[in-house]
């Protein structure tokens, strides 16, 4: 069993190395909508969710990234990935499609751990339980 300094540390890496590519993904969206637009329209998704699109990821990325309100981020990302997934990469034809189909299945594996145990320790909802009257934590 790993001791309770790396035990936070670990946990605080991998939500780091979890939210990575959702903040990402956000901000490569707003510095060229126009290639994302056309993409998301040529797979029959509307380009006014292109807006949406980059909140979800900047929100659920960040949320996750610092731990506050760590599990409503993580499911509103798994809440996105999940049409994401379907829509864009099922073309199990191309090799590259199933490679990011099962990421996506990864990545909501990881997201499924925050939904259920919160960003644990190193976060600002640990901090804000850690600090909260009893009658609150209860």
């Amino acid at each position: 069993m790993m001791n309770d300094n790396l035990e936070k540390w670990t946990i605080l890496v991998a939500r780091i190395f979890l939210s990575a590519i959702f903040i990402r993904s956000g901000i490569s969206k707003i510095f060229s909508p126009e290639s994302t637009q056309q993409y998301m329209e040529s797979m029959s998704v509307p380009g006014w969710l292109l807006i949406p699109t980059i909140i979800v990821l900047l929100v659920g990325g960040v949320s996750v990234l610092v731990g506050y309100k760590a599990r409503y981020g993580a499911l509103l990302l798994i809440g996105f990935l999940i049409p994401t997934t379907l829509v864009f990469h099922t073309n199990f034809a191309e090799r590259s499609e199933e490679i990011a189909f099962l990421k996506n299945l990864g990545l909501m594996g990881g997201l499924l751990m925050v939904a259920v145990f919160g960003a644990v320790s190193l976060s600002f909802d640990n901090r804000i339980l850690s600090t909260a009257p009893t009658q609150l934590k209860e």
